[in-house]
């Protein structure tokens, strides 16, 4: 019962956080799935593939109701969508195929550096310079769709902060490239739990009640309660200084990765 608490009470904070700050659920989802995993005393070969895995079945929920949300308000490109999406699907289940093989040491690294580089971006809030250039966008949102899916399979997050950059760079209007980086991340989504679960088959010892790398407890949980906590953050991001909560969350996302970082070195 304990567990479950848990696991809704995150879903709350995914939910909330994602609606405020815009961020993708994957950045709290995996820390937090990775320490209760430990306290649940999965196989420590299995926890980061579990984390991840999970993580991305749970970004598919988030990314619906994001992307409908943001399609009512007709800022998603549905355009840029069709261009990016099969890059996004190859370069996803690729990520998921390397993941399978990499051991959970090397994956908590992985997501220990994105952490810090995420939370660094963050505090900077750098502008991305617009690209002057159109006609290269469509071979550069092939190249990017197919980096972005498998750095984002990797650790098991939607990829907006990947994705928002970049659409900007490609001269896309803010409010559109959000809209349209949920849209993307359910690609992402969608196709990470996918190769979760295929190239999970043939492994041993996995927690009862997983679908390969998803934990469906965790999925349940999570997914519901981000759902129905996301428009509570929507209607606070208008009402919250924003630039200073961002701030804060920067500042959180490095004491998690200092934590991770202390654990790996221990």
């Amino acid at each position: 019962m304990t567990i479950w608490l848990i696991y809704c009470l995150l879903g709350g904070v995914v939910g909330i956080l994602a609606g405020l700050l815009g961020v993708g659920g994957g950045i709290i989802i995996v820390p937090a799935l990775a320490f209760v995993f430990a306290k649940q005393q999965f196989l420590p070969t299995h926890i980061q593939h579990m984390v991840v895995g999970t993580s991305l079945a749970t970004i598919v929920f988030t990314s619906i109701s994001s992307m409908k949300a943001h399609h009512e308000r007709e800022s998603v490109d549905w355009a840029i969508v069709r261009r990016m999406a099969p890059a996004i699907v190859t370069g996803t289940l690729a990520g998921s195929w390397v993941a399978s093989h990499l051991t959970t040491h090397f994956l908590q690294w992985l997501f220990v550096v994105f952490l810090f580089c995420i939370a660094v971006q963050m505090l900077m809030k750098t502008e991305v310079k617009p690209s002057p250039v159109k006609s290269k966008h469509t071979l550069a949102m092939t190249v990017a769709g197919g980096l972005i899916g498998g750095l984002s399979s990797m650790v098991g997050i939607g990829g907006g902060s990947m994705v928002v950059p970049f659409l900007c760079w490609c001269n896309v209007a803010m409010r559109t490239a959000i809209g349209t980086s949920s849209a993307v991340g359910l690609f992402i989504a969608l196709a990470g739990t996918v190769g979760s679960i295929v190239f999970a088959s043939g492994e041993i010892a996995l927690p009862k009640y997983s679908l390969g790398y998803v934990y469906l407890p965790a999925l349940a949980g999570i997914a519901v309660f981000s759902m129905l906590t996301a428009p509570v953050g929507a209607m606070l991001a208008h009402r919250l200084p924003v630039p200073a909560l961002r701030r804060g969350f920067a500042l959180l996302l490095m004491v998690m990765g200092a934590k991770m970082l202390f654990n790996l070195l221990r």
